[in-house]
């Protein structure tokens, strides 16, 4: 079982023909190096694909996922960053909007 403590994700989009060692150069250029049990998210510009990149203390994990339909929701603006709860990558990974999840895990109705 790969153990992740910490949830990151990066808001500039990552060419997914990246393989593990240019996915490794941009977690370095954007969160300053790759920590144990620390999982790094990215997406592409049409936000339908998205790249992991897992830490586990021993090497890397590199996992992809794709949507046949619809887009992940992704921060836009000036933040290169964002730190995720379980929850919120839940939500991420389903096409929900992550952003409005409440601290009990519902999301949150404006």
């Amino acid at each position: 079982m790969i153990r992740i403590d910490q949830i990151w994700l990066a808001v500039q989009p990552l060419d997914m023909r990246a393989g593990p060692d240019k996915a490794l150069a941009r977690v370095v250029q954007v969160f300053g190096g790759a920590h144990p049990h620390h999982a790094y998210l990215f997406a592409n510009r049409r936000a339908n694909r998205m790249k992991v990149l897992v830490h586990d203390g021993i090497g890397i994990w590199l996992a992809a996922r794709r949507l046949n339909q619809g887009h992940f929701v992704w921060p836009q603006g000036e933040q290169t960053q964002a730190c995720l709860t379980p929850e919120q990558l839940q939500a991420l990974v389903l096409g929900l909007p992550w952003q409005r999840l409440g601290a009990n895990g519902i999301i949150d109705i404006l």
